[in-house]
């Protein structure tokens, strides 16, 4: 028998195939050509996971250098993950939507009033672009830009969107209000294949329902790199957000810029706060200078007869509500599992954000929400005063 090919005919039986030793001669050399394949692949999260070397910078420090970063320019990808049910899906469903999927945003940052945060979706792609001016909304599948002014978009009570869980806002209002003593160091570690120290706020406050706040910081910059949130009861952080890569450098001005496309639907924004909507339909009674412990915050823009009380992590705010939507709110959180019902009121938790509606009065009802505990919430309703009845 002759064997075609790169092979040798000796005697019968004696037959050597040069291709079948071929074969088994190239079975390492593939095998390591594979194993070569896996860690190429494999490298770049292998290279964000080497540890990092800590530094001996103190926490204040650490926060005075995400302060002065500010101002840093920028361009990445950034990922957000809630862990929160809030129990406001229809009242809110943008909000609920918010804090409790993944958000994957594409982000050109000049500055904190020159921006532009991509978010895409199963739903489409959505586009904020913010200005000195305002921010502009731009919802690429249905050609929609909204128009909100600074004024609107920058108010204390305005919805949050994408981009306020970004790794640097989040970061920097987490750490601005935070005092010394609520500060420390965490070592350590690598986000985005970047060298990382970490720094932990945990809230002094009694009423505070969340346990820490840790903030990771780029070395050479100073800006946020990730921030997890945790409730005081541990487990899933209720806010993970997290630079998965960044450039530092100045993005090119056309790119964050914005004028609506010929052809496009333009509208002005539509105020959601339903604690603005109320204010202009009751008259609360004039609200007291502390609740629950917490001090009231003035010179924050805060529309009349609504109140805001505390600062940095623990935040709470009040404000009354017609009661149509006390009802419709109230209804919502009836249906959480946890839900406490009794003499001060109906209230629940999704992580560290509690929710609270007062019993209706003269047609009315308060609501109380923030980053405090049930019983703080039902301590600062019993120091309310009744509303005055509708308009």
């Amino acid at each position: 028998m002759e064997v075609r090919g790169t092979g040798t005919v000796g005697p019968a039986g004696r037959t050597v195939t040069a291709m079948a030793s071929g074969r088994r001669a190239a079975a390492p050399r593939w095998a390591a050509v594979g194993a070569l394949v896996l860690v190429l692949l494999a490298l770049p999260a292998a290279i964000g996971a080497l540890p990092a070397a800590d530094s001996d910078v103190s926490a204040a420090e650490l926060r005075a250098a995400v302060l002065a970063a500010d101002g840093l320019a920028f361009s990445g990808h950034a990922e957000s993950a809630g862990g929160l049910a809030l129990p406001v899906g229809d009242q809110l469903p943008a909000v609920a939507d918010l804090f409790s999927d993944r958000t994957t945003m594409r982000v050109w940052w000049r500055s904190p009033v020159d921006n532009r945060v991509d978010v895409v979706s199963a739903a489409g792609e959505t586009g904020y672009h913010r200005d000195p001016a305002g921010l502009w909304t731009w919802e690429y599948e249905s050609a929609t830009a909204t128009r909100a002014d600074a004024g609107a978009a920058g108010e204390p009570f305005a919805l949050p969107g994408p981009p306020d869980l970004l790794p640097n806002t989040l970061g920097r209002r987490l750490l601005s209000e935070a005092t010394d003593a609520e500060l420390s160091r965490i070592g350590a570690r690598r986000v985005s294949g970047r060298p990382a120290l970490g720094l932990r706020v945990t809230p002094a406050e009694e009423a505070s329902s969340v346990a820490r706040a840790d903030v990771w910081v780029d070395i050479d910059s100073g800006l946020p790199l990730q921030v997890q949130v945790v409730g005081a009861g541990g487990g899933v952080p209720a806010v993970d957000t997290r630079f998965l890569d960044l450039e530092i450098d100045v993005p090119e001005a056309e790119v964050t810029d914005f004028r609506p496309p010929d052809g496009a639907r333009v509208r002005e924004a539509r105020e959601a706060d339903i604690a603005r909507e109320a204010a202009g339909r009751l008259r609360p009674a004039a609200l007291p200078d502390t609740l629950a412990g917490l001090p009231r915050r003035t010179g924050d823009g805060v529309p009349a007869g609504i109140a805001l009380y505390g600062r940095g992590i623990t935040l709470l705010a009040v404000a009354p509500v017609p009661g149509r939507l006390a009802a419709a709110l109230a209804n919502t959180l009836a249906a959480s599992p946890d839900a406490v019902d009794d003499d001060a009121g109906l209230r629940a938790a999704a992580g560290p954000v509690g929710l609270m509606v007062l019993r209706q009065q003269a047609g009315g009802s308060y609501v109380l929400t923030g980053t405090v505990d049930l019983d703080a919430l039902a301590v600062a309703a019993s120091e309310l005063p009744d509303l005055e009845g509708a308009r």
